[in-house]
C-alpha cells in the first residue's frame, strides 16, 4: 500500500510545532512531533529572523529524531493583523454550441474572480470558491455537467503582506526546509475542530493563541469571513501580571497553574501562593473572566451581521492553547446566548499523544488539509476521531 509523507510547521507567536506523518487509505499515521518555544515572533509575525529561524530549526529537529528520517519540505501556518480577506465575483458565459458547463469553464470564471487589482505590497495566500450559480440559479456546489449560458462564482479571498510572508518563508528556508504551500492558520483550525453540520447551520470559530485570535466564519459548508484580532492569552497573562503585581513570567505560570472564569466554590476565600506571592482565587478569576468577556464580544463583532444569532445556529467553536482555560466554554454561552463548546483535534495514529489538545489544532488541521490536497482520497484519522477528523473539504484545496 503505497503511502504519501506529510508534513506541517505552525509557526505561533509562543510555539512551534511540526508534525510528520504518513497518510493511506488506512488513515493518517503521526511519525514524528517537535514542539519548541517561540523565539523571534510577535502576533504571528517576525520580528527577529534569527531567533524564528533557530526556534523552527529546534522543533524540525525534534520531530526528525522522531520520525527517523529527514524534512525536505512542509505546508505552513501563517497569521497576523496583516492578512485581510474579501468575497469576490467572476462571470463567464457558457458556449452557446455546448450550452453545458465544463470544467474549463470553471477555470474560467475562477480565474475571473481572480483577476482583481491586489496592491505590489501584497499576495494572494487563498482563492477558495463558495457557490455558483447557473442562469439564476444559486447555492450550487458543482455545476459541471449543469445546462446553461451564464456561469458566476462566489468566491472567498484571502491575502497577506508580501514582506510578512517572504520573511516566514525566509525563516523556514534558514532551517533546511522548503515551502510547499502557507495556509491561513484559522482555515486549518477550523479543518481539524469543526462538523459538516457545524459548517452548514452557520458557526464562528476562534482559535485563541498566544498572540493573535484567528476567526472563520462558516455557513452553508461555505467559508464567508475570516480576521485575525490582536488580542489572545498575550494580554491575559499581562493583565495577571498587572492585577496581581508580578512578572510576566510568573504571571504566565499562574495562569496555567490557576488560571480559570469561575471561582472556586466553598466556605471562605481561598488564597493562592505562587512565588512567593499571596493572593485570593476570586481575584485572579476576575481578572481571566473580565479579560476574555472582551475577547469573546470582540469575536461577536467580527462577525458580518448584527443578527448573529440567526447566521450562527451551529454556535461557536473555541479552540487554541487559551481555550484550555477552564469555564471558557461556559462564559462564552453566557454572553453570546449560542451554543458554545471547546474545539478539540481528533486523534491520529502514532505518536501522537501530545497533540490531543486545543493548542495543536492548527498544526494537525495543517497536516488534514495537506492530506486532502495530496491524496485527493478521503484519508480517515483513527477510529473513535470526532467527525471534523474524517471529512476533508475540497474547497480547501489550492487555486
Amino acid at each position: 500500500m503505497k503511502k504519501t509523507r506529510l508534513s506541517a510547521i505552525d509557526v505561533g507567536t509562543t510555539k512551534v510545532c511540526t508534525i510528520m506523518a504518513d497518510a493511506d487509505e488506512a488513515g493518517i499515521r503521526v511519525l514524528g512531533v517537535g514542539v519548541t518555544p517561540a523565539r523571534g515572533l510577535q502576533k504571528g509575525m517576525v520580528v527577529n529572523l534569527n531567533e524564528a529561524r533557530d526556534s523552527i530549526r529546534r522543533s524540525i529537529g525534534m520531530a526528525e529524531q522522531s520520525a527517523g528520517y529527514k524534512l525536505d519540505a512542509a505546508t505552513i501556518s501563517i497569521t497576523g493583523r496583516h492578512i485581510h480577506s474579501t468575497n469576490n465575483r467572476g462571470v463567464v458565459a457558457i458556449s452557446r454550441k455546448e450550452e453545458t458547463v465544463r470544467p474549463a469553464d470553471v477555470n474560467r470564471v475562477m480565474e475571473v474572480a481572480r483577476n482583481v487589482t491586489i496592491p505590489g505590497d501584497r499576495r494572494m495566500l487563498h482563492l477558495l470558491p463558495l457557490c455558483y450559480t447557473v442562469d439564476g440559479q444559486e447555492g450550487i456546489k458543482s455545476p459541471v455537467g449543469m445546462h446553461g449560458f451564464k456561469l458566476e462564482v462566489e468566491t472567498h479571498m484571502v491575502t497577506a503582506s508580501v514582506t510578512s510572508l517572504e520573511n516566514l518563508v525566509k525563516c523556514v528556508k534558514g532551517a533546511g526546509v522548503s515551502v510547499d504551500e502557507m495556509v491561513f492558520s484559522p482555515l486549518a483550525s477550523a479543518e481539524a475542530t469543526l462538523s459538516t453540520d457545524e459548517m452548514q447551520n452557520g458557526v464562528v470559530l476562534a482559535d485563541i493563541g498566544g498572540g493573535t485570535t484567528d476567526i472563520a466564519v462558516y455557513k452553508d459548508g461555505n467559508i464567508i469571513h475570516t480576521s485575525v484580532l490582536p488580542v489572545a492569552g498575550y494580554q491575559i497573562t499581562h493583565d495577571i501580571s498587572v492585577g496581581l503585581g508580578v512578572s510576566w513570567e510568573l504571571a504566565e505560570e499562574i495562569k496555567m497553574r490557576y488560571g480559570s472564569v469561575f471561582p472556586i466554590t466553598g466556605d471562605g476565600e481561598e488564597m493562592l501562593s505562587e512565588g512567593g506571592h499571596s493572593f485570593p482565587h476570586s481575584q485572579l478569576t476576575e481578572i481571566v473572566r473580565s479579560r476574555l468577556e472582551e475577547m469573546v464580544r470582540l469575536v461577536l463583532m467580527e462577525v458580518p451581521t448584527e443578527d448573529y444569532q440567526n447566521l450562527l445556529r451551529g454556535g461557536m467553536v473555541l479552540t487554541g492553547g487559551s481555550a484550555n482555560l477552564p469555564g471558557l466554554a461556559e462564559l462564552g454561552a453566557e454572553v453570546t446566548r449560542l451554543p458554545v463548546r471547546v474545539g478539540m483535534p481528533p486523534a491520529m495514529y502514532g505518536v501522537s499523544e501530545r497533540l490531543a489538545d486545543p493548542a495543536f489544532a492548527t498544526a494537525i488541521g495543517l497536516i488534514m488539509w495537506k492530506a486532502n490536497d495530496r491524496t485527493g482520497i478521503p484519508v480517515k484519522p483513527a477510529a473513535g476521531a470526532t467527525e471534523s477528523g474524517a471529512k476533508f473539504l475540497g474547497l480547501f484545496k489550492k487555486k
